[in-house]
Order: structure tokens, then C-alpha cells, then sequence
């Protein structure tokens, strides 16, 4: 019996599936703060210290909290995520591609791979929907208050997330699986049956490398924000990304019909691949 081909889609979050930051929905209005204010701060710090961008961030968020008597636990980043804004056709989006995917004797199985929150992530009604959260995360004391950063990803940090993916380790921790030398064809879910979904330059190390090795890379953008179609355009003329499209997941989306159009040449080509080996 031919094996079923696994397709991974792995997203960004903010300006992706969400139309903003996830900081940007409680979380920065609880420490009394605009995002701008708080952006701007967290740049500061950065670059005053030549530190990176995300530890800043955590940082930031940590302090600022701790000023305004705001406990951060596991479950006060989830209500957090309760907040945060997804764009159209989000919360349908993962069952229809995977109903899809059924229908063509595929398994699509969905990732996210981030810079934000994995806690916040976690609070979102979308959070279920995912194998795995790759993204920030903070160490907790005995208490359950965060303490320190844990996991901090940055743009180039999110591509080993890809090759996790590939060989199927689901372990942020582990470095040694992710690094042995595998056969490509005990690799679980190969490069080509990846489908990269990102919304700007942070992400195109992820993007290069999806498509380099014959997967697919969507640069989604804003359709309210005319500025992020020109950077979804520009990518596209780079040669970085396959597609573009509006940040709009309902199933008469032009996001659905891309997907459903990869996923069809995926089934065939691993069709095409059983028949070649005839003998």
C-alpha cells in the first residue's frame, strides 16, 4: 500500500495570521503603554547593548511588567492570547486544508514557527490546530512566575525549526538528532512537501530555504496596508517566495486555491515517484 505523502505548512504568526504583534493585544495596554512606545524602547535597548532584537524584547516585557505589578505566569500570558486578532477565515483555515488534504489521500499537518510568545500562541483559539509551537519562550521559578528567557528565536534561529520538521523531532532542546546525518527518504517530511507562509524579511531565511530545496513559500500581506503588498511584491521579484496573496484564509481565498494547487502537485509527484519504481 503506498504510504499517504506528510505536507507540513509552517507560519509565521504576527503579520501573518495575526494583522499585528501579539504583544500589541493586552499585554502592552496592561503596562500602560502604546506599541509604539514600547517598539521603541525595546529597539533602545538593543542597540544600545549591540544586543539581539528578541532577547530585548523579553527582557522589556519582563521589566515593564514587574513595574506594573503584573504577575507573568504561564496562564496570564494565555489570557493575553485570548485578545489577539487573527485575519479573516483564520480559525476555519486548518480544518478546510486538512479536509482538503484527506480528500487527495494527503496528510497535512500544520506548525507555526515564531519570534513571538509560544504562551501567548497558546492562548489563542487557534492553538490546538498546531503539531508543534516553535517559538520564544520564558524559564519559570517554583512559583510559575517567568524568571528568565528560555527559547529566544530570531529570523535566522527559526530555520532550524525547518530541518526539525524535515526529520519529525518535535524537541526545541534537542541539537544532536537534528544534526546526524539521515537518508532522504527516512526523512519524514521532505523539503518539497513544505509550504513556508511568512509576511516579511524576517522571514526569508525560512523562505530561501523552503524553496531552495523545492518546497513552496508564500509571502502573505495585509490587504489593508498597501506598503505590505509592495514588500510581498518585492519579495516575489527576488525570486524568495513562489507566491504572494492577501492575508485572507476563507475557502474562496486565493490562499486556499494556492494551497490546494500545491497540495495537488504534491499528491502527484509522489504518485509519479511510486511508479518510477517499477522494475
Amino acid at each position: 500500500m503506498r504510504k499517504k505523502p506528510v505536507v507540513a505548512l509552517v507560519y509565521d504568526f504576527d503579520g501573518t495570521l495575526s494583522p499585528g504583534n501579539m504583544q500589541e493585544f493586552g499585554f502592552i495596554q496592561a503596562i500602560g503603554k502604546s506599541p509604539e512606545e514600547f517598539w521603541k524602547a525595546s529597539d533602545e535597548i538593543a542597540k544600545g547593548q549591540d544586543a539581539s532584537n528578541i532577547l530585548s524584547y523579553m527582557k522589556l516585557m519582563f521589566d515593564e511588567a514587574k513595574k506594573a505589578g503584573i504577575s507573568l505566569r504561564r496562564e496570564d500570558f494565555r489570557r493575553f492570547g485570548h485578545q489577539v486578532e487573527l485575519f479573516e477565515g483564520v480559525r476555519e483555515w486548518f480544518k478546510a486544508v486538512k479536509d482538503y488534504g484527506k480528500s487527495q489521500g494527503v496528510i497535512v499537518e500544520h506548525y507555526i514557527n515564531s519570534s513571538g510568545l509560544a504562551e501567548i500562541v497558546e492562548g489563542t483559539p487557534i492553538a490546538k490546530e498546531f503539531k508543534r509551537i516553535f517559538a520564544c519562550s520564558f524559564l519559570y521559578d517554583e512559583n510559575g512566575e517567568a524568571e528568565w528567557p528560555g527559547v529566544a528565536v530570531d529570523y535566522t534561529a527559526k530555520t532550524q525549526f525547518l530541518f526539525k520538521i524535515n526529520k519529525g523531532i518535535l524537541s526545541i532542546r534537542d541539537n544532536k538528532k537534528v544534526n546526524e546525518s539521515q537518508m532522504e527518504e527516512n526523512k519524514r517530511i521532505p523539503f518539497s512537501n513544505m509550504i513556508y507562509f511568512g509576511d516579511g524579511e524576517t522571514d526569508v531565511p525560512c523562505m530561501k530555504i523552503v524553496k531552495m530545496f523545492g518546497g513552496n513559500s508564500i509571502a502573505v500581506y495585509n490587504p489593508s496596508i498597501p506598503k505590505k503588498r509592495l514588500t510581498a511584491r518585492k519579495l516575489l521579484k527576488q525570486g524568495r517566495v513562489n507566491f504572494i496573496t492577501p492575508a485572507v484564509y476563507t475557502k474562496e481565498s486565493r490562499t486556499y486555491k494556492v494551497v490546494c494547487s500545491i497540495i495537488d502537485k504534491i499528491r502527484i509527484d509522489s504518485e509519479l515517484a511510486e511508479l518510477a519504481k517499477f522494475k
